[in-house]
């Protein structure tokens, strides 16, 4: 890469010009050693790699060498807390949902793919959150989910209401009385089988927030696709909106890409084979 000057964006179009697709937090997670390709596809995307590189056929490809499956502590998922360290104080509410059917059940489930939608006050405050979420069963009895909500400081979490839109219905919430976060249950009312996918949505509305300086999605798992969207108001469109992927909270971005909102002022981020770390969008006002 630093022979040819080529930057992990562009070597990202590169690829898309030869019919082949993949992330560029996933070429950068490559890069650092994070992740490694080892599925047929990623072997395919290596050898164009080589072309794009002006490598010798295979010469990437024999580097990659055999892997073994990880076990034990390896395999184990990081928490919300972990990622996330200003959080700690919201995700103790957790122990409060401990023996609830979701909080167990998240362990059983793979968040497959998300989509987010936001509505942007006229004072750049968040006014409502939608989530669709797309899980897939590990295990078979997982019959809810749990979600964990950290807001700005200064956000009045009481006056923040849950709403089920569809395929489950609201449990217990706990708000946090030292941190603007919240957790909450949401109920499928059935267990799953092993294997299978069930679609779910809610709504947060916001009545006391302040200005947003980002919206974060904490990713604890591989997740195949995660959609944010924005909607400002069309007088409080920030100065810069910027893509970006974290592996954790206090590091760098390994993603960071400029936004431009389109028509009805929304800027829209599409992550795609995301792993663990935290992925959203970073608004700079001034």
């Amino acid at each position: 890469m630093e022979h040819r000057g080529l930057s992990l964006s562009r070597i990202r179009a590169h690829l898309a010009a030869r019919g082949v697709s993949v992330a560029e937090s996933t070429l950068s997670y490559w890069q650092r050693g994070l992740r490694h390709p080892s599925t047929p596809r990623s072997l395919d995307i290596v050898r164009a790699l080589e072309a794009v590189l002006g490598l010798p056929a295979d010469s990437l490809v024999v580097l990659i060498g055999p892997q073994r499956r990880s076990t034990g502590e390896g395999d184990r998922r990081p928490s919300v807390a972990e990622l996330r360290r200003s959080w700690a104080e919201t995700c103790s509410l957790l122990d409060e949902l401990s023996e609830s059917p979701g909080a167990a059940g998240n362990a059983k489930l793979d968040v497959v793919t998300v989509v987010d939608v936001l509505t942007m006050t006229g004072e750049g405050r968040i006014a409502e959150i939608t989530s669709t979420m797309v899980v897939r069963a590990r295990a078979p009895g997982a019959d809810g989910f749990v979600v964990t909500h950290q807001d700005e400081p200064g956000t009045d979490m009481e006056a923040t209401t849950v709403f089920a839109a569809d395929g489950c219905r609201r449990g217990r919430v706990r708000r946090s009385t030292s941190s603007p976060g919240m957790v909450f249950e949401l109920l499928f009312d059935r267990g799953l089988a092993e294997g299978e996918t069930h679609t779910f949505a809610f709504t947060l509305r916001l009545a006391a927030s302040v200005r947003s300086t980002c919206f974060h999605r904490t990713v604890r798992s591989r997740m195949s696709a995660y959609l944010l969207r924005i909607r400002f108001d069309a007088d409080a469109i920030p100065a810069r909106s910027v893509k970006t992927v974290r592996e954790r909270e206090e590091l760098d971005p390994v993603v960071s890409e400029p936004l431009h909102p389109g028509p009805g002022a929304t800027v829209s981020a599409y992550f795609e084979d995301l792993g663990v770390g935290i992925a959203g969008i970073d608004l700079i006002w001034e």
